[in-house]
């Protein structure tokens, strides 16, 4: 196949001097739009970030591969860039962390031309990068010109058939990733390449974006000696191979482990593959590996799926919120404290929009946990987990006590969501897996069974276990506040700032905002320390995700927690503390303990100076009444500046020591 039909001169470039992978994306991004092959720049460099956040397109010995699919490329093209200086390492993120990244392919990819020409091209190229020799030929090129002809030197070393223990076994491979071109066929690469030097026997199917290509067929099937899903997305057909000893493994573990991959999943399978009653694709293990490590896996990982749903209905929240909030301070120059007056339900045109709107976004932030705990569920037992999950965020949120007619009732929040999401997932696993029913009756089980003994456990253990737990402790929170209404200024503010940032937004920080605002209303505390340690959270986070590679050299967040990062700094200046929830939920040992340094620095640092606010108006526009605003805002530059560092030279710290020990990066 000619490759060199997939770009042009043009889009070869020799000798580019960059030291960043954003620097070199943007340059290769431009390009294409200025050679017309891209619609809509911005569209599909975001495409790229995005891609990027999910996986290393880092290689080794020099090589990155970064690629997007978007609708704002025309066809499928590819553009190439050798650097005249290698990058740094950790610069750009790789499957060998040592890698130094020096030539650069970036991939991109139409949405929808699954089996064109173009996408069989990209595939083919993914395919020879992983060729040693075909990858030097393009290291050794002196020229642009030499290097767009070495495109298509097919020239490689013949890999010998191994003579090991393991040959004349047979393992089915399937790989696939999020975008469905470089990583899917990389490592299909790499896994025949492995079986080779092994004599194993590797076949491949790929499932990406040209859809299922060399699919396996029954017969191929039954006489495999293992099955390999290298993926990173749900596996297409996955009942094929029911009853068969399988591994699972992400789509880039292929790429440096492939010889030890199909070893194990010749000696040591995960488990065996089988259907559940409702036919949706389940594995089931035959082995020992029930740990609490396997556990503490599973468990991480449906909290990751959690927090991926939860994200885009906190920022639809906030944007509700900020456009309802920034609109009606600026644009009409009322008060900011009237904007949910019920006096407004009725007045019509602008103010009324606002209200409703405001509102709007309000409610949408009592989901939260609601679809947090749901997902967390969903992860663990598929469809089945759902509604319990569903009614344990509920139960979290203290919706409740709402229709219960309770007033004063603690939800559990963010703890809560995670103890009945991950108890629902669990639960309704369990039954799904131990409960038999008939043919008859099989549609029973999903629709009636499943779901409504796993919400009664739910709603049982919120009764009597998560909702007296939390209760009993926020009530000793409240009354240890209000014990030190008479104690020294610098203690309350320690106090009252550590309650607040403790689960912004939660019942922690609700018990400490009643006593505070008590105080406030009697004149007997002022509420800075409240208000300072509100926004110092969701900004000291956002802006760790803005400048880390500024303050180490590289990132410490992954790509989503970086997007998310944003929201969570502009969400900061609108007193909007949920934003930083999710970087709570993924690292709560190292979050919560740096929301509380922070805030209880922040908080005392502002009081000690002499700065006072009465007002419950802890957003940018509150802080004009402030009394001694510089000494507010010292203050809370010091809490943001202790959460930003903290958390870039810890995570730092950790990172290295993961990549000396050789453990993968999970950020």
């Amino acid at each position: 196949m000619n490759l060199k039909e997939m770009t042009t001169q043009s889009l070869v470039f020799y000798d580019i001097e960059a030291t960043s992978k954003e620097a070199v994306i943007s340059f290769l991004v431009d390009n294409l739009e200025k050679e017309g092959y891209i619609s809509d720049k911005a569209a599909f460099e975001k495409a790229v970030f995005e891609r990027e956040g999910h996986s290393a397109t880092g290689m080794e010995r020099g090589l990155a591969i970064p690629h997007g699919k978007s609708s704002a490329v025309k066809k499928g093209v590819f553009t190439v860039a050798k650097l005249k200086e290698p990058l740094a390492p950790h610069a750009w993120e790789s499957v060998d962390p040592t890698n130094q990244v020096s030539l650069v392919f970036l991939l991109a990819i139409p949405d929808e031309e699954a089996g064109t020409t173009h996408l069989k091209l990209l595939a083919e190229l993914s395919g020879r990068l992983m060729n040693a020799s075909y990858l030097d030929g393009l290291l050794a090129a002196t020229s642009k010109e030499a290097l767009f002809e070495a495109l298509d030197d097919v020239t490689v070393t013949q890999t010998v058939v191994g003579d090991s223990e393991y040959a004349g076994k047979s393992v089915l491979a399937i790989t696939a990733c999020a975008t469905g071109i470089a990583h899917t066929y990389m490592a299909a690469e790499a896994l025949e390449q492995a079986g080779k030097e092994l004599g194993i026997a590797v076949r491949v199917e790929k499932q990406g974006a040209n859809g299922m290509e060399d699919t396996h067929d029954a017969g191929a099937i039954a006489k495999a000696d293992g099955i390999l899903f290298a993926v990173d997305t749900k596996v297409k057909e996955k009942e094929r191979f029911v009853g068969k000893n399988y591994v699972e493994v992400k789509v880039a573990d292929p790429l440096r482990h492939a010889k030890e991959i199909l070893i194990r999943t010749l000696t040591d399978p995960d488990g065996q593959v089988t259907a559940s009653a409702e036919s949706e694709d389940t594995v089931t293990s035959k082995t020992q590996k029930t740990g609490w490590k396997k556990v503490g896996a599973d468990m991480t990982a449906a909290i990751m799926t959690g927090i991926s749903y939860m994200i885009p209905l906190i920022v639809a929240a906030g944007l509700m919120l900020g456009i309802a909030k920034l609109t009606w301070v600026y644009a009409l120059g009322l008060d900011i404290g009237m904007i949910g007056d019920p006096m407004y339900n009725s007045v019509g045109g602008l103010q009324e929009f606002l209200h409703y709107l405001d509102g709007f976004g309000s409610m949408l932030f009592k989901f939260i946990y609601p679809v947090f705990a749901m997902f967390v569920a969903y992860a663990i037992a598929d469809r089945v987990g759902l509604i319990a999950g569903f009614a344990g965020g509920l139960f979290a949120g203290g919706l409740h006590y709402t229709f219960w007619g309770i007033e004063g009732g603690i939800p559990s929040g963010f703890l809560g969501a995670l103890i009945l999401g991950l108890t629902a997932g669990y639960v309704a696993k369990f039954l799904n897996q131990r409960v038999k029913l008939s043919k008859n009756l099989a549609a029973m089980k999903p629709m009636l069974i499943v779901p409504g003994i796993s919400v009664l456990v739910i709603f049982v253990l919120n009764l009597y276990v998560v909702d007296p737990v939390f209760g009993h402790l926020n009530k000793w929170i409240a009354d240890t506040i209000a014990s030190m209404s008479t104690s020294g200024t610098l203690s309350l503010s320690a106090v009252i700032a550590a309650a607040t940032a403790f689960d912004l937004g939660g019942p922690v920080n609700k018990a400490a905002g009643a006593i505070a605002i008590g105080l406030s209303a009697d004149h007997i505390f002022p509420l800075t320390p409240r208000v300072l340690a509100i926004v110092i959270p969701p900004l000291g986070i956002g802006l760790a995700t803005i400048i880390d590679r500024f303050i180490v050299g590289r990132r410490v967040f992954s790509q989503d927690l970086r997007l998310l990062g944003n929201t969570s700094f502009l969400l900061g200046f609108l007193a909007i503390s949920e934003g930083a929830i999710p970087f709570m939920l993924r690292n709560p040992f190292i979050t919560i303990p740096l929301n509380l340094i922070g805030a209880i620095a922040g908080a005392c640092t502002g009081v000690a100076l002499g700065a006072v606010q009465w007002l419950p108006l802890p957003a940018i526009w509150g802080w004009p009444l402030v009394e001694n605003l510089p000494a507010y805002l010292v203050g809370m530059l010091v809490g943001v500046a202790i959460i930003a560092f903290g958390n870039i030279f810890i995570r730092y710290a950790l990172i290295k020591r993961k990549e000396r020990n050789g453990e993968k990066v999970d950020y």
